[in-house]
């Protein structure tokens, strides 16, 4: 039987880390950090690659220590309030190879001893992107409903995100798809228990992910109009 990629050592030092975080317990526990959740992290991504090159060939996994899809741990705390040094949970972002030219859509996927998932689409997007998304929306909303509702991708996602408490400025607020058009976050989300994440069947659990929110991917993507 094949060995899990993520071991449940790395929940059990987030969870340590939640307990203990400043820099002098990290340091000692350094190590740690790099055997049981960094290493482990970018191995995910590295099996990721070849089964995430056929089911969304535009996403990147790119499994590199530093610079690649596993975020870093240490916090930007020069304007929040919270000023504890490290996130305890680990960001991998697989982004879309268009993503250095403009705000596309990609995924994100989150381990943390409170909440696991895979996240799909457009978090935050510009407003050129959100835009472009309000724009497709409007001009086939069938096919938006189609995607939407879709009862493979809704067995596993739901849409989260905020909205606008108004209406944008380019709708009347009668419009039958006015709910959708006041999203400004247009990511669904696939949660994850602990134990499917540290089971030897990860990958293929999040490439099934990947594969049910392809028609949303695939709408989002050309709404900007780029491949998918």
């Amino acid at each position: 039987m094949p060995q899990p990629v993520i071991p449940q050592e790395l929940f059990r030092f987030l969870r340590e880390l939640q307990s203990n975080n400043h820099r002098d317990w990290f340091n000692e526990n350094k190590l740690r950090y790099q055997t049981e959740v960094r290493d482990p992290a970018v191995e995910l991504v590295r099996q990721l690659d070849k089964p995430l090159a056929r089911s969304a060939p535009m996403l990147s996994a790119i499994p590199k220590s530093h610079g690649g899809s596993v975020m870093r741990i240490y916090r930007d705390t020069r304007f929040s309030k919270d000023k504890t040094p490290y996130k305890t949970n680990v960001g991998i972002s697989l982004r879309h190879q268009a993503n250095t030219n403009i705000h596309a859509p990609g995924a994100y996927i989150h381990f943390a001893p409170e909440e696991c998932f895979i996240g799909m689409g457009s978090w935050r997007p510009e407003r050129n992107v959100l835009s472009g998304i309000r724009q497709a929306i409007d001009a086939n909303p069938k096919a938006w409903v189609k995607v939407r509702d879709q009862k493979a991708f809704r067995q596993h996602f739901e849409f989260t995100g905020e909205k606008l408490k108004t209406t944008p400025r380019e709708y009347d607020k009668t419009h039958p798809m006015i709910d959708d058009l006041r999203r400004i976050d247009f990511i669904a989300v696939a949660p994850l228990s602990e134990a499917e994440v540290t089971s030897p069947e990860i990958i293929k659990i999040l490439i099934d992910r990947v594969r049910a929110a392809r028609p949303l991917m695939r709408f989002l993507c050309d709404a900007i109009d780029v491949p998918y």
